[in-house]
C-alpha cells in the first residue's frame, strides 16, 4: 500500500517514536495528522512536516474522533499509528509493605491498552468507509505499539506490563475483525528505544543500557522504529504479527 495522497494518524506524535513515526509518513508523501496533548511541541511538528495537529486523549472517544475526522478530511485515510502511551513502575508490594496504587494501574492500563483501543476502532470505522486501493479490497493498515516488557516484564513493571501485553493480546483478533473491510493490523515491541523518556538520563546510562542489547551494543533509534512502523504499513502480506525491535535483548528480573 502506498502512502503518497493519502492521509494518516499519529498518536503520540508530538515527540519520541511518534515524532519520528509522523516525519517518516510525511516524507512518503502523507498528509499526517499529529494527535497528543503537547500543543506547542505537536503544532511545532505539525507544521514542519505540512500536516495537522488534534489535541486528543486517547482514553476520550470525543476528542479522539476529532482527530479520526481531521484525518479523513485530508485526505484517503490508509493509516494508522499508535505511540502514545505512558510508563509507570511500582511493585505489587514494596519494600515497606504497602500494595501497588490501583489508580495507578488502572490508569496505565487505560491509557495504553484502553487508549489504543478506542483509537484503533474509530480509525477503522472511517477508513472502511474509503475505498479500496487493490483487487483484494485492501483500505488501510494500523500499527500499535507494545514493548518488549508486554512479552517479559521486569520487576515492578506490573501494570505497564499488563496494558502492553493487552495490546499484544488483542493484535490478530483486531486482525481477524478488520480483515472484512481490509485493513491490516500489526504491533511493534520496542526494545531499549533513545527516546525523550530516557531524556534525563547522562551518557555513561545509556551506555549501560545499551551493553545489555546483543547486538548491535547500543538503544534503539527512534527512526529505526519509524522505518519499521513504515514497513508495516506499506507491505500489504504483513497482518497479524507482532514484531520485536530490540536488538535480541532478553530482560532479566531486574
Amino acid at each position: 500500500m502506498q502512502l503518497n495522497g493519502s492521509s494518516a494518524l499519529v498518536t503520540g506524535g508530538a515527540s519520541g517514536l511518534g515524532e519520528a513515526t509522523a516525519r517518516r509518513l510525511a516524507a512518503a508523501g502523507a498528509v499526517v495528522v499529529v494527535l497528543d496533548l503537547h500543543d506547542e511541541k505537536g503544532a511545532a511538528v505539525a507544521a514542519d512536516i505540512g500536516g495537522v495537529y488534534v489535541r486528543a486523549d486517547v482514553t476520550d472517544p470525543v476528542s479522539v474522533q476529532a482527530a479520526v475526522d481531521a484525518a479523513a478530511s485530508a485526505g484517503s485515510f490508509r493509516a494508522l499509528v499508535n505511540c502514545a502511551g505512558i510508563g509507570m513502575a511500582g511493585r505489587t508490594i514494596d519494600r515497606h509493605g504497602v500494595p501497588h496504587d490501583l489508580a495507578v494501574f488502572e490508569k496505565v492500563v487505560r491509557i495504553n491498552l484502553v487508549g489504543t483501543f478506542n483509537v484503533i476502532r474509530l480509525a477503522a470505522a472511517a477508513m472502511a468507509n474509503t475505498e479500496p486501493v487493490d483487487e483484494f479490497g485492501a483500505r488501510g493498515a494500523i500499527v500499535n505499539t507494545s514493548s518488549v516488557a508486554g512479552i517479559e516484564g521486569q520487576t515492578g513493571q506490573a501494570a505497564y506490563s499488563a496494558s502492553k501485553g493487552g495490546v499484544i493480546g488483542i493484535t490478530l483478533p483486531i486482525a481477524r475483525d478488520l480483515a472484512s473491510i481490509g485493513v491490516r493490523v500489526n504491533t511493534i515491541c520496542p526494545g531499549l528505544m533513545d527516546t525523550p523518556l530516557l531524556g534525563a538520563a547522562s551518557i555513561a546510562v545509556k551506555v549501560g543500557l545499551g551493553d545489555s542489547v546483543l547486538f548491535p551494543k547500543r538503544m534503539g533509534s527512534t527512526a529505526e522504529f519509524a522505518s519499521m512502523a513504515y514497513e508495516l504499513l506499506t507491505n500489504d502480506y504483513m497482518n497479524g504479527e507482532v514484531i520485536r525491535l530490540d536488538g535480541a535483548i532478553r530482560f532479566q528480573p531486574k
